[in-house]
């Protein structure tokens, strides 16, 4: 029996493509010859497309390769975010998909699932798909994307590592083809991040790579209601449990959260005490926090556009290493989201009775990202803190603590009033339809802890039962369907108990709960308290 299949194959691929290189280099021109010279039909690609950076001259590149040659791929990649992503289906060259997130992308991919055009495998979370590439999703082409080379093939990262140095490492010790694309090549790289004998080839574009302002959120955008929703999060959770480490999903909700910790936080005393050590990308809305002092230590997956200075001129907050640029890492901020935060607050698109959310809906698979890792206690937990501890249980003598997994959602839509509450999410549709393997659900209901939505707060972590659960999920679900499956009486009752809060029960002035509370009302605000070292991309829109 042969034990070297897979090395035989890596070194036939490299001596056929041998001709287009010069040492580990490749011209830009050459790029799509190079790709048709390496991958195969039915191949497992890693095109690296992350929550932000992404490798778009080689996406461009395996676009535009010839369906005959190179066809029936099977794209294994955490993010979908560029219309190539989607092309490469439509093309024909690739069949089958693995990933974690789509949401720019999240109505074109949902055309390619329910006209066949793509076979989505799962949804995964970031650190379950990373996982995978180590074992039976390993790639055997991976096009990754780096700032800088030099001639060995070190490749240097920059502002935003993400996912780079797991793609290579998973392909290169399967025997894969790791093929980088780099802004220019140097004489000496300022660090390595990739060592230069995990890559193949590497392209000189001489252009950035696509990078997007994922995280960013226009303070002059926030809503009323999102200031008194952020005003419940911040003394019913944060301050009551005194949440120390945290992360945050992306949204206006949260950047609300974000922009009162300097005002009304400051007022509920949670300085040194609560939301002081951070899971998260550098959110411009965190800038306020971090001057008062609120924020002290952030672990970041990866950058965002426009922060780069700042983030720089604050290495006792971030990651940054003797050269001066953070270093950040998706897998490890995962692991630690996974296992060292006291809780996760997010958004979805749906929350059915149950309390189980999905963000595959009907006309949109924008996929879960972090969110089911992040969103969960894990078994392995042993580390106690105060927030975990009283979020716990009880059970045959043995006390078990629980991460706070809060959702945070208006009932309705702000923009066009589409019920987040649903009976049943539409998930289960696209189950049964034959579109899913399983119900794509993101966050299930037994690991949720709260619900803060305009009307209240549930305290999901009081409800013992599935019908109190029930119950108290309805209560803060508004002029919804599953609003009404709560009786008032019932709802009173709840509100007695502790399981239900409303603004009045937290003794929350709604006069208050107005922009005004905001430490930030505009990105121009932003850019003051940063002083001036905070720049606003210009993908983003000033008004």
């Amino acid at each position: 029996m042969a034990f070297d299949m897979m090395r035989k194959d890596y070194e036939q691929r490299k001596a056929v493509a041998k001709p287009l290189t010069a040492g580990k280099f490749v011209k830009k021109e050459d790029a799509v010859r190079l790709l048709e010279t390496v991958i195969r039909p039915g191949d497992r690609v890693c095109l690296e497309g992350d929550n932000q950076k992404q490798a778009d001259f080689l996406a461009k590149a395996l676009v535009s390769v010839d369906p005959a040659k190179v066809n029936r791929l099977h794209m294994v990649q955490s993010s979908i975010v560029l219309p190539e992503h989607i092309q490469v289906f439509e093309k024909g060259i690739a069949t089958d998909l693995d990933f974690a997130f789509s949401g720019p992308q999240m109505k074109e991919l949902y055309e390619l699932v329910v006209s066949r055009k793509a076979k989505i495998g799962a949804i995964h979370t970031y650190l379950e798909i990373y996982g995978r590439y180590f074992l039976d999703l390993y790639p055997q082409v991976s096009l990754i994307v780096a700032e800088e080379a030099d001639q060995a093939g070190n490749l240097f990262t920059g502002f935003t590592t993400e996912d780079t140095p797991i793609i290579a490492e998973a392909t290169h010790f399967r025997s894969g083809i790791v093929i980088a694309q780099v802004k220019k090549k140097v004489a000496s790289v300022p660090r390595v991040d990739i060592p230069g004998d995990w890559v193949d080839y590497v392209i000189e574009t001489g252009e950035d790579f696509w990078m997007q302002a994922l995280f960013t959120r226009d303070p002059a955008k926030i809503t009323d209601q999102q200031v008194l929703m952020a005003m419940m999060t911040i003394k019913g959770i944060y301050s009551e449990y005194n949440v120390g480490s945290l992360n945050h999903g992306l949204g206006f909700p949260t950047a609300a959260v974000e922009l009162l910790l300097p005002t009304y936080g400051k007022e509920l005393g949670i300085e040194g005490r609560a939301c002081y050590d951070w899971v998260l990308n550098p959110h411009p809305t965190m800038i306020p926090a971090i001057e008062a002092g609120i924020a002290r230590r952030v672990y970041a997956f990866g950058g965002e556009p426009g922060m780069e200075e700042y983030v720089k001129a604050r290495p006792d907050v971030f990651c940054i290493g003797p050269d001066g640029n953070m270093r950040s890492n998706r897998c490890a901020a995962h692991m630690a989201g996974l296992y060292a935060i006291d809780a996760f607050v997010g958004a979805t698109l749906q929350v059915d009775r149950f309390g189980n959310s999905s963000t595959a809906i009907k006309g949109r698979i924008s996929g879960f990202g972090g969110a089911p890792n992040l969103g969960g206690t894990p078994p392995g937990r042993r580390h106690v803190t105060e927030a975990f501890t009283k979020a716990g249980y009880q059970e045959n003598g043995v006390h078990y603590g629980r991460k706070l997994v809060v959702q945070l959602t208006p009932t309705k839509s702000e923009g066009k009033g589409i019920p987040v509450f649903v009976p049943e999410l539409y998930a289960q549709t696209l189950y049964k339809e034959g579109l899913f393997p399983a119900p794509p659900i993101m966050i299930a209901g037994d690991q949720l802890t709260h619900v803060v939505t305009e009307v209240g707060i549930a305290y999901i972590d009081k409800a013992r039962d599935l019908k109190t659960r029930m119950q108290a999920i309805a209560a803060v679900a508004g002029e919804t369907e599953v609003g009404a499956m709560v009786s008032d009486k019932e709802r009173s009752d709840l509100r007695s108990r502790g399981i239900v809060k409303t603004p009045e029960d937290l003794e929350i002035d709604r006069g208050r709960a107005t922009r005004e509370l905001l430490a930030a009302k505009s990105l121009q605000d932003l850019i003051d308290i940063s002083g001036g070292l905070y720049k606003v991309p210009a993908s983003i829109s000033q008004g």
